[in-house]
């Protein structure tokens, strides 16, 4: 608000928005907003709207038209926000358009992207300075949940500013215990966590397919869970959001897909099945839980198999720069687009399907379009859902009578009748949720009545798609396009490497306090232990055993899991653990396949 240059590092939930806002609202003209995530920016510009406060993004594939009518409104509408993503501003046509506004703030947010040693880094963010030029008076706000010392100064560099003032509030969480446990059977682990919290929670695994198999789980031993992954429909991913949130299933399962915008205060446990990608990952996704100030849990489940499995998994995940290439050949393949063409439009995009028809590999395909997305070869919208459409099969009488005849669906039928003109005649676009909201059901009931009309053959419907929207930001060159850029990749590709490298470091070290590695990761200096963590509490155990206990246990069974031996020592498995440990280091016992023998 002093007009000066500004860098904020306020952790998951610290508001940050508001950091940004309350300024932009009290001075005349426009705040710039520039965002990673399309999905994000909708939220917020949706979030302001509905607080009467007018906002607006640049939807994908506008013509230049649709932006010059856009900007427009912008000048004489008196829009408080345009929010921008890094690729869009690249556009020599919007940056001319931005330099005719009245701009009272640039807001960078996640500007840990900046820097390539950020755990997201995205090229297209270190051009973001365009702003300063055709805005020079304008000051700057850029903001991060995480950021070490090296990301900040390359944010500084990057921006051009000089002296900034910089804002950064702890990552000291009080009442978050940080808790890793090792253990052979983490169903069971899960099980024993839910028999004892009721509360909502969050458990991130690693692929899609767990998400099912692990909510199934849950569901089958009565706990009421739901679950959640990028592959799912935008009315999928809503309905297990607003069912988790309003507690309908409190726990959710879900892939690290769900994050961004997630403000609940209340989750109690977030519990990682498998190990998160990096620190920087971790911290963010512990730090959902505990918002409200009161005591919350992030407990880690693995075992010497689950590290090995993270170290292979990013190898088997991570492509080379031969790999990229080739899957960007095969996009232009996919649909037939001649070498030097220029396409503008956008293309209905189905991952399978691609990977199918090339036997390309899933996990290292995502990686290699999210490479050329965030290197600005492509613009990739995984959050672009094709709209549900209905069509009646049947005249309006009988559509009448079938109301009559079935009297709860009578105010259903006619709210549909009311709010789409032409469904007799043409497949009409719908959407679920408005349609629950005037009918005031929820929208699964929604859309089971209409699942129920179309078993009937009453009408026609189409459920909403994942796929996603694609567009070719060059026209087709094949290699040269990828390598113009082949060293920010094999920089991305190498601080990849060292940061799952550094987790590993984290989750192994059972000697030093969880809240101070994880401050010193951030180059907070402190040696205040939390009291609460696995390595604190581990320093208050008492033993009812001694190691010779186990050795004589040992000595009547060829191999025993931490389990059994618990089990017979009738002692806590997180005591066994650490006289194991001990006798491990000691050799005098040895470990296959999380079973024990002397």
């Amino acid at each position: 608000m002093r007009k000066k240059d500004t860098i904020t590092l306020l952790p998951t939930g610290g508001g940050k928005s508001i950091c940004f806002q309350i300024p932009a609202l009290i001075n005349d003209g426009v705040c710039i907003v520039i965002s990673p995530l399309i999905a994000l920016m909708q939220d917020q510009v949706e979030s302001l709207v509905a607080k009467g406060i007018k906002a607006t993004v640049i939807p994908s594939g506008s013509s230049q038209d649709d932006i010059i009518t856009l900007f427009d409104n912008i000048r004489f509408g008196k829009t408080k926000f345009l929010y921008v993503s890094p690729e869009r501003l690249q556009s020599r046509f919007i940056q001319e358009k931005i330099k005719q506004l009245d701009v009272n703030l640039i807001a960078i947010d996640e500007a840990h992207c900046i820097s390539e040693w950020g755990h997201d880094f995205r090229p297209s963010y270190q051009h973001i300075a365009i702003l300063k030029e055709l805005h020079p008076t304008t000051n700057i706000i850029a903001l991060t949940a995480t950021a070490t010392k090296k990301v900040i100064d390359d944010i500084i560099v990057s921006l051009g500013i000089e002296n900034p003032t910089v804002f950064k509030k702890s990552f000291y969480r009080e009442n978050l215990a940080y808790q890793i446990f090792k253990t052979d059977d983490k169903l069971r682990k899960l099980h024993q966590i839910f028999t004892k919290t009721k509360a909502p929670a969050i458990v991130y695994v690693n692929s899609r397919v767990k998400t099912k198999e692990i909510c199934a789980y849950l569901n089958a031993n009565g706990f009421k869970s739901t679950f959640y992954h990028g592959g799912l429909t935008s009315l999928e991913k809503q309905l297990s959001f607003d069912s988790w949130m309003t507690e309908k299933t409190p726990i959710i399962v879900a892939t690290n897909a769900f994050g961004m915008g997630i403000d609940k205060p209340n989750v109690r446990v977030v519990i990682h099945l498998n190990l998160p990608a990096s620190i920087e990952n971790y911290i963010q996704e512990a730090g959902r839980g505990g918002r409200d100030g009161n005591k919350a849990f992030s407990v880690v489940l693995t075992n010497d198999n689950g590290i090995k499995l993270s170290k292979d998994l990013l190898e088997k995940s991570l492509p080379v720069i031969e790999e990229i290439k080739l899957v960007h050949r095969k996009l232009y393949q996919h649909f037939q687009i001649a070498k030097g063409e220029i396409i503008e439009t956008a293309f209905d995009f189905n991952f399978l399907e691609f990977c199918n028809k090339y036997k390309l590999i899933p996990n290292k395909t995502y990686n290699a379009l999210q490479i050329l997305n965030s290197n600005g070869i492509i613009e990739l919208n995984s959050n672009f859902q094709q709209k549900s459409t209905i069509q009646f099969s049947v005249s309006s009488k009988q559509v009448l009578l079938y109301s009559q005849k079935n009297p709860s669906s009578k105010n259903f039928v006619q709210t549909l009748l009311r709010l789409y003109g032409g469904v007799f005649e043409n497949l009409v676009k719908i959407d679920e949720f408005y349609i629950a909201k005037k009918v005031g059901v929820t929208s699964w009931h929604v859309i089971e009545e209409l699942e129920r009309m179309a078993e009937k053959e009453m009408l026609e419907y189409n459920k909403a798609t994942n796929n996603s929207e694609l567009f070719f930001l060059y026209p087709r060159e094949d290699d040269t396009t990828v390598n113009r850029v082949s060293k920010n990749i094999s920089l991305y590709l190498a601080q990849k490497k060292q940061k799952n490298d550094d987790l590993l470091e984290f989750i192994k070290n059972n000697e030093v306090c969880r809240s101070v590695q994880l401050l010193h990761y951030f180059n907070e200096t402190t040696s205040k232990e939390c009291g609460i963590c696995d390595v604190c509490l581990q320093k208050k155990q008492t033993f009812t055993i001694e190691p010779l206990a186990i050795l004589n246990l040992l000595k009547n069974h060829k191999a025993l899991t931490v389990y059994e031996i618990s089990t017979h020592l009738n002692e806590k498995e997180a005591n066994i653990l650490i006289l194991l440990r001990t006798l491990l280091s000691e050799e005098k016992i040895n470990v296959t396949n999380n079973k024990y023998f002397l």
